[in-house]
């Protein structure tokens, strides 16, 4: 949505937060990601493959791969055109391949081939940025943080959940303004909103579970 569209929002109270996530977890009370995975690695890999990419093209590229690499030291076997291979119908592909074997061949030279809990460790791996160590941090170790996707940038916005210019003011508003005890779960239940009913070009807003609460005027009912 462009800037004006953002702008006319109405901010939602804090009693309309809490509203619109209980109906959430009402409705999906174990919200999870919908990459496919076996373990921390796969996820952290998963994730890193899936910039640009939508999920389900990441799964139909991964089922395959995490057969045949399904640990750090498998994936480093493999090498990287090899691993270029196994994705190649997906987007950037060559760089993400250089990147995964990168990164699983730090963690084992630096964690023992273990997915470290924490923010900076994982940054510092190639393909790695803090959306993609924010999801590893909640969906694997539970931490209240939040991963700002397109998705979520325009959820925020659009309902007036927690305006902000960029993904680092979203980020800190969500951050402020879910209330606690939802926190875990949020980045979860924005991001499948956002994938499936506040869609980008035509919003469902027949079908929104917060219609009453939103705060976007020019709902589609």
């Amino acid at each position: 949505m462009g800037e004006a569209a953002q702008a006319s929002a109405r901010v939602m109270t804090r009693a309309q937060i809490a509203s619109a996530f209980e109906r959430w977890r009402g409705a999906n009370p174990t919200p999870t990601t919908e990459l496919a995975f076996s373990n921390p690695y796969q996820l952290l890999v998963a994730v890193v493959l899936s910039a640009q990419a939508t999920d389900k093209s990441v799964n139909l590229a991964t089922g395959p791969l995490f057969v045949n690499a399904p640990t750090p030291e498998a994936m480093v076997d493999l090498g990287e055109e090899r691993v270029a291979d196994f994705i190649k119908t997906i987007g950037l592909y060559r760089t993400k391949a250089r990147n995964v074997v990168a990164l699983s061949r730090l963690l084992l030279e630096r964690h023992g081939g273990e997915v470290p809990a924490d923010r900076a460790a994982l940054e510092s791996l190639p393909g790695v940025g803090r959306k993609t160590a924010n999801v590893v941090l909640n969906t694997i170790f539970r931490q209240p943080v939040m991963a700002v996707d397109t998705h979520i940038f325009r959820v925020a916005n659009r309902t007036g959940l927690a305006p902000g210019k960029d993904v680092t003011a979203v980020e800190s508003a969500l951050m402020r303004r879910v209330p606690k005890p939802y926190l875990l779960d949020a980045h979860h239940w924005l991001i499948l909103h956002g994938r499936y009913v506040c869609t980008a070009r035509q919003p469902h807003c027949s079908a929104c579970l917060i219609v009453d609460l939103c705060g976007y005027r020019a709902k589609n009912l």
